[in-house]
């Protein structure tokens, strides 16, 4: 007998996304959408104007007590304890063998309260990781079913901000926020960040579920006639690669160090204590056994995830992400290559027939969103 197939989770915003015309897949166990009129559309369109997000699929972990902060900076590779009220940072976390359990962002919310956000793949397993790791007092909840999270991203998305009129107030003082920063809301609007994840200028509003289908109709009626409309998951990921941020399951993971990945710079290796420390140390003063690179093949054809990379006469690594990039118009890879044969001539496998691959810099094309 065969198990049950379990039907998909939805969004607050499934009736929006239907009714934009969205193509709805099934993501991590969500339905979502990948693309409304066009991922290559879409994609121009936050390099250009602004295009609006839903990842109401990402978990939301909240931390409070007086343990909370060394409850994080044990969990975290990243400096958490460096944090100020209004701040939000980066980071990886890690297992004790060096391997990215997932990448996250902290929110300082207010003195001993804090925000997590999970990828929503990894939500449940960080939340058991993060129950198991608990320092004395402190509290932890689960409120990712009460959360919905819309992504404004795009050179204009400051001014479609300024245009909310859900957001009133809020969003005419978010729209100078400085990069990595944000205001908490009351009431139904839980924060408003200068964050993102397509290397464009954004913001990400974090509202109650059940206000999510007004603010995504008001961002929409307000920023339309500046260019904003609806993109999908399609172009969130051809836009997050051709700014080479890392995605989870691809780039990153549980086999796959911080150090690996370019990630180096997350890595506070001068904190006497994290899950992994130990590993990375090692792993620091050896040398990684593999690097992220930048590749361009000298063919128009697409390097997928898990396609071989050869060089010196032998398979040395794997792309972990690939695709023709819209915005450059050039067929671009990410691999992770043994550290040994990175820097000789490399090929990639594509239906078995190798394909010369240039290494490049990354990222591919520069991000805006810090200006």
């Amino acid at each position: 007998m065969s198990a049950a197939k379990t039907e998909p989770r939805s969004t607050p915003l499934e009736a929006q996304h239907r009714q934009c015309g969205a193509r709805m897949v099934e993501f991590a166990g969500w339905s979502m959408p990948i693309q409304y009129d066009g991922l290559i559309k879409e994609h121009e369109r936050v390099r250009r104007a602004a295009g609006l997000f839903d990842v109401s699929h990402m978990g939301e972990l909240f931390f409070s007590g007086p343990g909370a902060l060394t409850t994080l900076d044990r969990l975290a590779t990243n400096d958490v304890a460096a944090l100020v009220d209004g701040q939000v940072l980066y980071t990886p976390l890690c297992n004790p063998r060096g391997g990215v359990r997932d990448d996250v962002l902290v929110y300082r919310m207010d003195g001993n309260r804090f925000m997590m956000v999970v990828n929503a793949a990894n939500t449940a397993k960080i939340l058991a990781w993060s129950r198991e790791h608990l320092q004395p007092q402190t509290e932890l909840q689960d409120r990712s079913d009460e959360v919905a999270l819309l992504a404004l991203q795009g050179p204009r998305s400051p001014d479609i901000l300024r245009r909310s009129r859900l957001l009133g107030d809020l969003g005419e003082r978010a729209a100078t926020l400085p990069y990595y920063r944000f205001l908490a809301g009351a009431g139904e609007v839980l924060a408003v960040s200068r964050t993102g994840y397509t290397g464009e200028r954004g913001y990400e509003i974090y509202v109650q579920a059940s206000r999510a289908p007004a603010l995504w109709e008001d961002l929409l009626a307000q920023g339309g006639e500046l260019g904003l409309g609806p993109a999908g998951l399609g172009a969130r990921d051809t836009l997050r690669f051709e700014v080479a941020y890392c995605l989870y399951g691809h780039e990153l993971e549980e086999d796959t160090s911080p150090l690996e990945a370019g990630l180096g710079w997350t890595v506070k290796l001068k904190k006497p204590d994290f899950i992994g420390r130990e590993a990375l140390v090692r792993q620091k003063e050896q040398g990684v056994p593999r690097r992220l690179l930048g590749l361009e093949l000298a063919d128009r054809v697409i390097a997928r995830a898990g396609f071989a990379v050869r060089g010196q006469g032998r398979e040395v690594g794997k792309v972990t992400s690939g695709t023709f990039a819209p915005s450059l118009g050039r067929s671009l890879a990410l691999a992770l290559v043994q550290s040994d044969a990175a820097e000789a001539p490399l090929a990639v496998v594509v239906r078995g027939r190798e394909v010369g691959a240039r290494r490049v810099a990354l990222p591919f094309h520069a991000p805006s969103a810090q200006a």
